[in-house]
C-alpha cells in the first residue's frame, strides 16, 4: 500500500521542526499564563506578541521559499499578498469596534467619519462576520496572484523581469492604499482594534491564543509545503527551476505548474498577514513597501533556499537581529548591516545556514551508513553466515 502523502513527506528533520514549533506554541503561552511575573521562566506578554510576529514572518518566508527555492520564481512583491491578508483581517477588526470608536458611529469606522463619508463602501460589506473575513484572507491574495500569474507566466516572463514586475505590483498597491479616497484609512491605515471573536485583543489570554494559532498555522503551512515538494508535483517544480525549456519540451505545461504554486504561496502569505495584524495592532500601507518584500527574500537566503526549515529559521534569525540592533545606537545603520549580512551569506554561505549544514552533514551520514553496513557484513561472515547458494 502506498504510504499517505503527508506521512511520506515528513523526514526526521521535518518531524523535529514540527515538534519544536509545537512545543514552543504550547510552552510559551503556558509560561505566560500560569507562572508568576517574578519567575525566571515567565514569558512577558510583550514577548509573546513579538515572537508571534516572528512566527508570522516565518510563514511568509515559507511561502517565498516554496516558489523561489523549488520553482525558481523570485518574487520581490510577496509582501503585497501578506499586506492584503492583513487588511482583510483589519477590516473585520474595524467592524467589530462598532460604537466604541472615537466618533461613536456604529457602522462607519472613525477614519470614514473624519473624512465625512456618509455610507459604508460596498467592498466593506460582509466584514462584520469572521467567516467572511477569513474567506477573503485567502481569496483576495489568491485571486490577485492568479490573475497576475496567468498574465505573466502565459507571456513567459521569467528571471529578473518577473522580479521587477512583482516589485512594480506591490509599489502600485502601496500608492493606491496611501490615498484617503481608497477607503482603507490612507496613510494611517487601520488600528485601534478592540475585539476578535468577542475577545479583547489586548488581553493576555487572547495574545497567547493568537500565538498558539500562529504556531499551528506555521506547522500546517510547513506540512503543505513538504507535501508539495516531496510529491511528483514537486519534482516537476524542481525540473522547471533547473531547466524550464527542457521541461516544456518534454510536454509539461510549465505555466500551469507555476500558476498553481504561485497562487498557493500567495494564500499562505495572506494567512500570515491575517495572523500578524491582531498581534501587532495595526496595518498600514507601509506593509506594501518593496523593501519589506526584499527583506523577506533575504530571510530565505540567509536560512537556506530550497530547505523550508532554513526559510523559517532565517526569518527568526534576521528579525531577532533587527529587533536587537534597532533598539540601540546601531539603529540608523540597520539597513547597511542587513545588506552586509546578505552579501556575506552570498559569498561565504551561498546555500544559507541550513543548506550549508546539509552539504556538510550528508556525505558524513552516507559514509557512516556505509561503515555500519560493512561492519554488519563482516560480522555476518565471521559468524559463518554467507549468501544463500542456489539449489542443485
Amino acid at each position: 500500500m502506498t504510504p499517505h502523502i503527508l506521512t511520506r513527506s515528513l523526514d526526521r528533520a521535518a518531524t523535529s521542526f514540527i515538534l519544536i514549533v509545537a512545543a514552543f506554541g504550547v510552552l510559551i503561552p503556558l509560561s505566560n499564563l500560569l507562572l508568576l511575573p517574578g519567575s525566571v521562566f515567565h514569558v512577558p506578554t510583550y514577548l509573546v506578541a513579538l515572537w508571534g510576529k516572528y512566527v508570522c514572518y516565518a510563514i511568509l518566508a515559507l511561502s517565498i521559499d516554496l516558489i523561489w527555492g523549488y520553482c525558481g520564481i523570485l518574487s520581490l512583491g510577496h509582501g503585497a499578498f501578506f499586506a492584503l491578508g492583513g487588511y482583510a483581517m483589519g477590516m473585520y477588526l474595524m467592524r467589530q469596534i462598532g460604537s466604541r470608536g472615537v466618533y461613536g458611529n456604529p457602522v462607519l469606522p472613525d477614519f470614514m467619519v473624519f473624512l465625512n463619508w456618509d455610507k459604508l463602501p460596498w467592498y466593506w460589506y460582509g466584514f462584520d462576520k469572521f467567516w467572511f473575513a477569513a474567506l477573503m484572507v485567502l481569496l483576495v491574495p489568491g485571486l490577485l496572484a492568479f490573475c497576475f500569474g496567468w498574465l505573466a507566466f502565459r507571456s513567459r516572463v521569467t528571471g529578473v523581469y518577473l522580479s521587477i514586475i512583482t516589485q512594480a505590483m506591490t509599489y502600485a498597491l502601496l500608492l493606491g492604499f496611501f490615498r484617503n479616497d481608497f477607503g482603507f484609512g490612507g496613510n494611517n491605515g487601520l488600528t485601534d482594534f478592540k475585539d476578535i471573536l468577542g475577545f479583547n485583543v489586548q488581553a493576555e489570554g487572547t495574545r497567547c491564543a493568537l500565538f498558539l494559532l500562529s504556531c499551528l498555522a506555521l506547522v500546517i503551512t510547513f506540512v503543505i509545503c513538504r507535501a508539495v515538494v516531496t510529491s511528483k508535483l514537486g519534482k516537476v517544480l524542481i525540473a522547471v527551476r533547473d531547466a524550464e525549456s527542457r521541461t516544456r519540451f518534454l510536454g509539461y505545461r510549465v505555466e500551469s505548474y507555476k500558476l498553481f504554486v504561485f497562487t498557493l504561496s500567495a494564500c499562505m502569505a495572506g494567512v500570515a498577514g491575517a495572523l500578524y495584524v491582531p498581534q501587532v495592532g495595526i496595518i498600514n500601507p507601509s506593509e506594501f513597501a518593496p523593501g519589506n518584500s526584499i527583506e523577506a527574500v533575504i530571510w530565505v537566503a540567509v536560512g537556506g533556499r530550497g530547505t523550508l526549515v532554513g526559510a523559517a529559521l532565517g526569518a527568526f534569525v534576521v528579525n531577532y537581529a533587527k529587533t536587537f540592533f534597532t533598539s540601540g545606537a546601531l539603529a540608523p545603520y540597520w539597513l547597511f548591516m542587513l545588506g552586509a549580512l546578505f552579501i556575506l551569506v552570498t559569498l561565504l554561505l551561498p546555500k544559507g545556514i541550513v543548506g550549508t549544514f546539509n552539504s556538510w552533514w550528508e556525505p558524513r551520514r552516507v559514509q557512516r551508513n556505509s561503515c555500519i553496513a560493512a561492519d554488519e557484513a563482516s560480522a555476518a561472515r565471521e559468524d559463518g553466515v554467507g549468501a544463500p547458494k542456489m539449489a542443485e
